[in-house]
């Protein structure tokens, strides 16, 4: 056993290796103890998920202080804003994928050429969102059924959060650049800071404290959007330094058609992956939409409960897709696959624990989010069927996203397909109309369909063939 090992199992080297994390250091993933790798990678991702949990709640929590139908805008605006995320992490996926690697390779240059071409393609994608969504926000929230209440009050709101998409979009492009160099603590503040002003304004905004007025759930939004812009804002200047892992030169600041070529060919099936899995939850909202603004209301804060503990655990699945593809670009591809099963393991600890919490007190979780007793029953409902599927949920989101560390893409994309499009929907529609389940019957498909993800991905990870992935 080295020295190494021998002071990351004391407690006392184990805090220093915390606030190594948090601090940021300039660590080199490819060789040394894997556990301590995954905690200097995992901690600070696992924190910066945890502000982006925040901003997955805090409308909703505000909005449910304004009424149903201010759930309901969020609700839909977000499963609208499923196309920007989907374009973010669709880009993120090859981004990541080829900064890990030419990092992995040790070549700083190329992963800051592919850093700058990937920031180009998303500020083109979020244009492009960013006009339709100003000009079509009432006609988008009428096709995905929302009453004429909801669209008077939430038209606005959708206005500004797909016009202002392009802060969302880089701002997860960004920082998934930082985290395949392997500066996650970047990405970690870039998102306290956005939050830290998101969780101030939206509330003073929403409700028009002192001379602020009062502008009720569009509040949300414009606070949203000013959150996120300063983070985009730091993430710029810190690229432009010359201290971290990624350093954009000057004369990099071009179109570079080839590098771009490439990460699109990543990017390509990437961002279709992710839309599989991002348009099932349309689909979903669309199934619980039928039930009326009450269930609607439920399910959106089940969901937004569910998310708020599922994205610290993406922390851990982010650590290992840059495990992944630094190893791989170093030409270790057995330390890649013995880190994801380690992530894998942390992240059933982390989940268990959460899922366990949330059936035990799914009802006292819920009456915190809304006062109205049967929107609350609903969402407790929701949150207890979901969270009996933790335990896979936890292997299902380390082993996917190593795929994509790996540069193969594919793999997920074809289990993706099959396991929402396939497979949950169909279930949640038979469940919820033909056996009058409602709302819970789409939450039984969301756990019943996560199950079979994670056994899908596992039966396919041990095959190997992501070693053999060129990037």
């Amino acid at each position: 056993m080295t020295d190494t090992q021998t002071h990351v199992e004391t407690p006392h080297t184990f805090w220093q290796t915390i606030r190594e994390a948090i601090r940021g250091s300039h660590h080199d993933y490819t060789s040394g103890p894997i556990g301590r790798a995954i905690i200097l990678l995992a901690v600070p991702m696992v924190l910066e998920m945890v502000m982006e949990s925040f901003f997955a709640v805090w409308d909703v929590f505000w909005g449910a202080h304004i009424g149903p139908t201010a759930v309901a805008t969020v609700n839909l605006t977000e499963s609208m804003l499923t196309l920007v995320y989907t374009g973010a992490m669709g880009l993120s996926i090859g981004v990541t994928a080829t900064v890990a690697r030419r990092i992995g390779e040790k070549d700083a240059a190329g992963a800051a050429d592919a850093a700058v071409q990937g920031i180009a393609l998303g500020v083109i994608t979020a244009a492009i969102i960013g006009v339709l969504g100003v000009l079509f926000a009432p006609n988008l929230l009428a096709i995905m059924g929302a009453a004429p209440d909801v669209i008077a009050m939430g038209q606005n709101y959708t206005r500004i959060m797909l016009g202002g998409n392009v802060v969302i979009l880089l701002i997860f492009l960004i920082n998934a650049i930082f985290r395949g160099a392997g500066d996650a603590a970047i990405a970690m503040r870039v998102l306290i800071i956005a939050n830290t002003i998101n969780i101030v304004l939206c509330p003073l905004l929403m409700f028009g404290v002192g001379p602020l007025p009062r502008l009720g759930v569009m509040g949300a939004a414009i606070g949203t959007t000013i959150g996120r812009g300063t983070g985009v804002l730091y993430q710029l200047y810190r690229l432009w330094r010359r201290d971290g892992r990624i350093v954009i030169r000057r004369d990099q600041i071009r179109l570079q058609p080839e590098v771009m070529k490439a990460l699109l060919r990543l990017s390509g099936s990437g961002t279709f992956q992710t839309f599989v899995g991002m348009a099932s939850w349309i689909g979903l909202t669309r199934i619980n939409a039928s039930f009326g603004t009450d269930a609607l209301a439920g399910f959106t804060i089940a969901i937004r409960i569910i998310i708020f503990a599922l994205l610290p655990a993406w922390g851990l699945a982010n650590a290992a897709a840059t495990m992944v593809g630094q190893s791989l670009g170093a030409g270790k591809p057995e330390r890649g696959e013995q880190a994801v099963w380690r992530a894998a393991f942390y992240n059933v600890l982390f989940l268990g624990a959460a899922g366990l919490t949330f059936i035990v007190f799914a009802n006292p979780i819920a009456h915190a989010f809304t006062t109205d007793p049967v929107v609350a029953s609903i969402a407790a409902d929701c949150l207890r069927i979901i969270s009996y599927g933790y335990l896979f949920y936890a292997y299902a989101m380390v082993l996917t996203n190593s795929f994509n560390g790996a540069g193969d893409t594919w793999t997920p994309t074809w289990l993706n397909l099959f396991c929402f499009w396939l497979w949950e929907i169909p279930i949640a529609w038979v469940l919820a109309r033909h056996f009058n389940l409602g709302p819970q019957g789409v939450a039984w498909a969301v756990t019943i369909a996560f199950s079979t993800l994670a056994v899908a991905s596992a039966v396919l990870f041990r095959r190997g063939r992501w070693k053999l992935k060129r990037v």
